[in-house]
């Protein structure tokens, strides 16, 4: 039977965030006959942001990125032009900024993550110097290419903060692309590439971290794990590393080029409200499989802002949107949940401008091929043609139209 329509201030379904979750659940509520379904998100621009890494490795370009936000909104959703500033779970209802609240009957919570740029010192000065860059930026990655074009010599720095990130693979992923440039301009052994990892290995996964140290020697890059980029000094164009765990780094580094990459945590309006965790990256506290809030049962959560202890690719939102949509659906009509989630996530790591490696792996670090002909632990080049035009257009075409 079909649902009635709701007023402007009270919806069925409300999504907060229209990026890739966001999009992609509404699309997959309104194919399984919902029809009040509305979408909070200001941005009149959609990004595909696993692009970015190739735009700053000269692979692609910034505008094949992006496009309009009304362009991906599903036809039938109810977009509101709006920025969720708060949300009181306890009366169903989302502040926005100027002050309009709605209601919901349930609450799908993915605004993204929030790139904190004033907590690595100095980051969000040097940030706007002419020898740093960062791809977790729409407007710096092509600087990044710049930068990679530009530098013929001297010292290249390339760092991950600790702490949850999106795309967790996408810091070293510039390292190769810089390298393989240099390599095939003729320049690479007059530069000294350092990559800096508080994990204590380039991946978690043994076999794939034993073939990325194979692809970072091959470059000659010095790896620094267990150690972490503490403090920024442009002016100088010096770093300061510090060890994380036993057998760090604690040194300073010069720099000619710096590709860096902010601590992130949930936007600030999730960690100050019920929804929180509580600790200091304030994620939205959600059991891992069902995608479910553990205190309100009508508000679910995915993507890069949810509590799932697994990376924050768009590889995970394709399995978790599906499971969300069933069990929102459970949930308003009083049913159990019946749909879980196993912690699916997909990091495809370039390691040249013809090459990438696939890792697809679950909670357990169990591998999850979905090509299990080619050996997931290594490089291949039809995995690169995957990343270059497979995937976007699997982005565009299926996945924000409810259909992969």
């Amino acid at each position: 039977m079909p649902e009635p329509q709701r007023n402007n201030g009270q919806h069925r379904i409300l999504i907060v965030g229209g990026g890739t979750a966001g999009i992609t659940v509404a699309a997959r509520m309104l194919r399984k006959g919902h029809h009040d379904v509305a979408v909070i998100e200001p941005s009149e621009s959609h990004y595909y942001q696993p692009l970015w890494t190739l735009v700053g490795g000269g692979e692609a370009t910034a505008g094949e990125t992006r496009r309009a936000e009304a362009a991906v909104m599903p036809k039938h959703a109810t977009w509101i032009k709006n920025t969720a500033s708060s949300v009181d779970p306890d009366n169903n209802q989302v502040t926005c900024a100027d002050g309009a609240v709605y209601g919901y009957d349930a609450l799908v919570v993915c605004p993204g993550i929030q790139l904190d740029w004033n907590r690595t010192d100095g980051l969000e000065e040097a940030i706007a110097s002419d020898g740093v860059s960062s791809n977790y930026r729409f407007d710096l990655a092509p600087k990044t290419w710049d930068l990679v074009r530009r530098t013929r010599s001297g010292s290249a720095v390339f760092m991950m903060p600790s702490g949850p990130i999106k795309c967790a693979g996408a810091p070293q992923k510039i390292a190769y692309l810089a390298a393989d440039h240099w390599r095939r301009q003729g320049v690479l052994d007059n530069i000294d590439v350092h990559l800096v990892l508080p994990t204590p290995r380039t991946f978690g996964i043994a076999p794939i971290a034993d073939n990325l140290d194979k692809v970072a020697a091959g470059y000659g890059i010095t790896v620094h794990t267990n150690s972490e980029i503490t403090g920024i000094d442009a002016a100088t164009q010096k770093v300061t590393l510090s060890a994380t765990a036993e057998g760090g780094t604690d040194a300073t580094l010069g720099f000619d080029m710096l590709h860096v990459v902010p601590k992130q945590s949930a936007p600030d309006w999730i960690k100050a409200s019920p929804l929180s965790t509580g600790d200091a990256n304030g994620y939205v506290d959600v059991d891992k499989h069902t995608l479910q809030h553990v205190r309100y049962p009508n508000v679910f959560a995915l993507g890069d802002a949810g509590s799932t202890p697994n990376s924050k690719t768009g590889a995970a939102i394709r399995k978790q949107a599906p499971v969300v949509v069933a069990n929102v659906d459970a949930a308003l009509a009083g049913r159990p949940l019946p749909a879980r989630y196993d912690g699916y996530a997909s990091c495809p790591i370039v390691t040249s401008s013809h090459d990438m490696l696939l890792a697809e792996f679950d909670y357990d670090f169990q591998l999850k091929p979905s090509f299990p002909l080619l050996d997931p632990t290594r490089p291949h080049r039809a995995y690169w043609y995957l990343k270059r035009y497979g995937l976007p257009a699997l982005y565009w075409n299926l996945m924000l139209k409810g259909l992969a």
